[in-house]
């Protein structure tokens, strides 16, 4: 196998809320979405962050194959992992190699219906055992204000994921007056129960930790004031997207 290189925003050794069990996260760079409440827009250039080999960040991540357990394991984010799909699939790849536990965490942006992508997002599929998948938004024009992309092909590839039989983690970001609304909530949770393969559905409350990156980037935050949601709406949300705790 060739030697094939990503480009790695940061690595994380001891990751407890990126799959299940303790994970070695790697988040890597480049993303084409813009999400107004994104924490990490230091990502989003993908002429940004250190070039790895496959094999050299997986032998990183296998380092720390004793603190996994059974339950632990290998998962790749971003940035948007999927722009970087030889890549992901490499290191996965290698992973299954040694029976290591492999998560792709993603927002599914990059989703092709075309034989090209798909050629490549079925070879990924061979060494993933997880797709966390995060649904931004159930309506396409509020998806697009919110991120500057349309879903329907993210929609389209959850949709494909359970034809496929790939298991699922669902994530809604719940940014309170604009991904919090009741009625896309419950539509929201209608298209996840039409899925076969969802085995957990968690709602991130929206936070403001990211502010001082945009700062850093010289970027205009664009939900100042945004406050973050209460309890109490967690808890509505969770609710209404049928989340038992």
């Amino acid at each position: 196998m060739e030697n094939i290189t990503g480009i790695v925003n940061n690595i994380e050794t001891f990751g407890l809320v990126d799959g299940p069990g303790v994970r070695f996260v790697a988040f890597l760079q480049g993303c084409n979405m813009r999400c107004k409440y994104c924490h990490n827009p230091e990502t989003w250039d993908k002429n940004r962050g250190k070039e790895w080999t496959a094999e050299d960040l997986f032998n990183r991540a296998y380092r720390y194959k004793g603190y996994w357990g059974k339950d632990g394991g290998i998962t790749i984010s971003g940035g948007e992992p999927l722009l970087q799909i030889e890549f992901v699939t490499e290191v996965f790849r290698l992973a299954k190699e040694k029976g290591v536990h492999t998560t792709l965490d993603t927002s599914g942006q990059p989703f092709k219906n075309d034989p090209a992508f798909l050629n490549k997002f079925n070879e990924l599929l061979k060494y993933t055992d997880l797709v966390m998948l995060d649904l931004k938004e159930i309506e396409t024009d509020k998806h697009k204000s919110l991120t500057g992309f349309y879903n329907e092909n993210i929609l389209e590839m959850a949709k494909y994921l359970s034809e496929k039989n790939i298991k699922m983690w669902i994530r809604h970001v719940l940014v309170p007056d604009h991904t919090d609304d009741q009625a896309g909530l419950i539509k929201l949770n209608k298209f996840i129960k039409s899925l076969k393969t969802v085995d957990r559905v968690e709602i991130l409350p929206y936070h403001t930790l990211g502010i001082v990156k945009w700062a850093e980037e010289k970027l205009d935050y664009p939900l100042e004031g945004v406050p973050v949601p209460t309890d109490e709406q967690i808890k509505r949300a969770e609710e209404l997207l049928e989340i038992k705790n």
